[in-house]
């Protein structure tokens, strides 16, 4: 490897820890394009604006930070398919594969191709008010509507294969991938899935008929929205890192996107290991 990526979450202790790193890369010849995380971007009216992304041919891109980092550094990346390690400095990190006290063990690993590549399953979301796209997106954890605090329940008209299923009456509504079954879904009452499981979650939040429920639909469906008539101060948002306006001229496609994120691991590694470390499950075999 000879060109690295650092995409570094805005804290002290985790801009400390880039600064050493870099010049340890750059120490051994490496040449390092390093990136600090975009706020998150909220448009009323207009459409998201395009960040610049990241460049290519680089061999892989360390994330420094927590969950909300990762997500950020994925949507930088977009559609390359330049794989991605978290290094846990945040609070929760279920997309982090190590912690600062290991990252220099774990680069050597990387930098001896000691490492497998674990792909994750996106979804591509198209917004479009009166026929004209207003936002294009890929997430890794989730597309979300919500309501306001002072707005009514939503009323979200769900289309499967462009085969209506049902009209959600709640407070939002939460299309998910395995990888962001532990995230937001999971709050909502979600299930935890596997993420080489191939499906799409769709969890309501706090629904109005008790019978509307969480449910998996298979990951090549497609799933259509739409507001019901006057909505308003609705919005939907791609993996908490971008925030639009929605109302009921809009319609909202989802789709499995063909461009995984490629996240690097290491064998030995064990997916319901991880999952009771950060979810604190207690209790052991009998």
């Amino acid at each position: 490897m000879d060109r690295i990526g650092l995409y570094v979450k805005k804290d002290d202790r985790a801009l400390k820890k880039a600064d050493e790193f870099e010049r340890w890369l750059s120490g051994r010849g490496i040449d390092v394009i390093r990136k600090e995380t975009f706020p998150p971007q909220y448009c009323k009216n207009t459409q998201p604006t395009a960040k610049n992304g990241a460049p290519a041919g680089m061999d892989c891109v360390f994330v420094l930070g927590g969950d909300g980092t990762f997500l950020s550094a994925s949507r930088w990346v977009g559609d390359q398919p330049i794989p991605l390690i978290g290094v846990k400095f945040g609070e929760i990190g279920f997309l982090a594969e190590t912690v600062e006290e290991e990252l220099y063990p774990v680069t050597e690993k990387i930098l001896n191709n000691e490492f497998i590549i674990e792909q994750r399953s996106r979804l591509h979301v198209d917004v479009y008010r009166n026929g004209e796209e207003i936002a294009s997106e890929g997430v890794l954890n989730d597309v979300v509507i919500n309501k306001g605090a002072l707005a009514r329940l939503a009323d979200i008209e769900t289309y499967i294969n462009e085969h209506f299923l049902t009209i959600y009456k709640s407070d939002g509504l939460i299309i998910a991938t395995p990888t962001g079954s532990t995230a937001y879904s999971l709050a909502a009452g979600g299930p935890v899935i596997h993420p080489a499981v191939q499906g799409t979650i769709i969890t309501p939040i706090c629904p109005f008929t008790l019978t509307n429920r969480c449910m998996i639909v298979p990951a090549e469906d497609t799933i259509k929205l739409r507001l019901g008539e006057k909505a308003s101060d609705i919005v939907i948002t791609f993996d908490g890192q971008v925030g639009l306006a929605i109302n009921d001229q809009d319609v909202i496609h989802i789709a499995k996107s063909p461009h995984p994120v490629n996240i690097i691991s290491f064998p030995g590694k064990n997916y319901f290991d991880i999952l009771k470390a950060k979810l604190r499950w207690s209790g052991g075999r009998f």
